[in-house]
């Protein structure tokens, strides 16, 4: 039977290139977004992978998309939590909904789908949960304070759910990319060669997750080899 790994925010970027490691690497594959093109442009690439539309900002979608792959897929081998959104901004002038919007789309959603997706991890005791956080997660970034402590607070739920699943023999693992050549750095002029490529995080989800049940890489921090943007 084929291992399952769920990826959020599977329809580009970070996310499509792991759902593309895993892929060839013969897992089933589940990916969800919230824009249905995204969805249909991995689909023909990958015609046997499973898409599922899902605003992760919305509280019920996720709760209810949850339920029904719990029900459909029974428990996941890896759920990876990468959906998210990328807003600049000082978080002392961030407006309501600014503010807002990130939390549910960066923080609750990955709290929900954990909490909702490890239940059947823990009937089998045996699971793998990564969090894609950031080098923000660990700095403070001056005019990056709105995202920056959304990816403070995935920390904390990474290293508190690690420490609660630890028994259930689920293990948890927090990513921290720095810059990554993805559509939240369109605005840029920067050279490609400026940023990881998205590929690189995948190699590493791919390898920490391949490793024996009797160890976890708890953190992994990866940056552009000339140093953060």
């Amino acid at each position: 039977m084929k291992k399952k790994v769920l990826i959020t925010g599977g329809s580009r970027g970070i996310g499509l290139a792991i759902a593309r490691k895993f892929y060839e690497g013969g897992f089933e594959v589940l990916i969800c977004a919230r824009g249905r093109e995204g969805l249909e442009k991995a689909k023909a690439e990958m015609p046997d992978i499973h898409t599922f539309q899902c605003d992760i900002s919305k509280k019920e979608e996720v709760l209810a998309f949850c339920e029904a792959v719990n029900q459909k897929h029974g428990a996941l081998d890896l759920l990876v939590n990468n959906g998210g959104q990328y807003l600049q901004g000082h978080l002392h002038l961030a407006e309501n909904v600014a503010y807002e919007q990130l939390l549910r789309t960066n923080v609750d959603s990955a709290f929900y789908f954990t909490r909702e997706l490890i239940k059947p991890m823990k009937n089998r005791k045996k699971g793998t949960v990564v969090m894609m956080a950031s080098v923000a997660s660990l700095k403070a970034y001056q005019d990056g304070g709105l995202y920056g402590f959304t990816k403070y607070a995935m920390m904390g739920l990474a290293r508190n759910f690690r420490a609660e699943l630890a028994k259930e023999g689920i293990r948890v693992i927090t990513i921290f990319p720095g810059a990554v050549k993805t559509s939240s750095w369109d605005w840029s002029d920067l050279d490609e060669a400026r940023f990881i490529p998205a590929e690189d995080i995948a190699e590493l989800v791919w390898s920490s997750f391949h490793l024996s049940s009797r160890s976890v890489v708890e953190d992994i921090v990866i940056r552009p080899s000339l140093g953060d943007i």
